[in-house]
């Protein structure tokens, strides 16, 4: 009687590797494919980098093609190696997870309170990637909107019109806008809509900024 192996009772398949999640090793392929960039801009072989590293040429290769893990000591070396920062190799990564998907008709509804009485502000995402902060909106005004051409900020906004017509200030200037228009403006000079012509009104406003959000 033929006697039955431990992996066949079990169930499992003797030398193959158990599957792996495709996201377990983003941090890896992105930390490699950075490595592998600063190393290409310095002009440097893997060797080289190998050398300087003072890592095995095999891992330096493993590094940068996301097999492998590397330790933090590894991490320090090469960005020693490289003269960045160690955040730098990081670069991609913070590219990758840092995304917002708001589906139609979802996205944060707030209310300003004393500022402005039956238009919907509808935040569609926010983002400080790399120190710029980010801010989509969709605004929406009825015919009993109020209106606001004094607001001002910092950064820089743009506006595009989605449905409507309105006169939108900008400083001592005012634009008659219709749908598919545009206006790209400095926000820290008072601005907003002065007039509304055609209701509803609905545009995206995507204001850009350095630092964290503002309010």
């Amino acid at each position: 009687m033929a006697r039955t192996s431990a992996s066949a009772r079990t169930g499992k398949s003797k030398g193959k590797p158990a599957p792996t999640n495709r996201r377990d090793n983003q941090l890896e392929t992105a930390l490699g494919q950075v490595v592998r960039e600063f190393r290409k801009r310095a002009g440097l072989g893997v060797a080289e980098l190998a050398r300087r590293a003072r890592l095995s040429p095999g891992m330096v290769s493993k590094i940068e093609n996301g097999a492998i893990s590397p330790s933090l000591a590894s991490i320090r070396a090469l960005s020693r190696a490289l003269q960045v920062p160690v955040t730098s190799l990081f670069r991609e990564f913070d590219e990758i997870t840092d995304a917002t998907f708001v589906r139609a008709g979802e996205g944060m509804l707030v209310n300003r309170s004393g500022l402005s009485i039956g238009h919907e502000y509808r935040v569609l995402g926010q983002t400080t990637a790399k120190g710029i902060a980010v801010e989509p909106c969709l605004m929406t005004y009825t015919s009993a909107s109020q209106v606001l051409p004094f607001l001002h900020r910092a950064g820089t906004q743009f506006i595009y019109v989605l449905e409507g017509q309105l006169n939108y200030r900008h400083g001592s200037k005012t634009y008659l806008m219709s749908e598919g228009d545009s206006l790209l403006f400095q926000a820290d000079v008072p601005h907003g809509p002065e007039q509304l012509l055609r209701t509803p009104v609905r545009y995206i406003t995507v204001l850009c900024f350095l630092g964290g959000m503002g309010g």
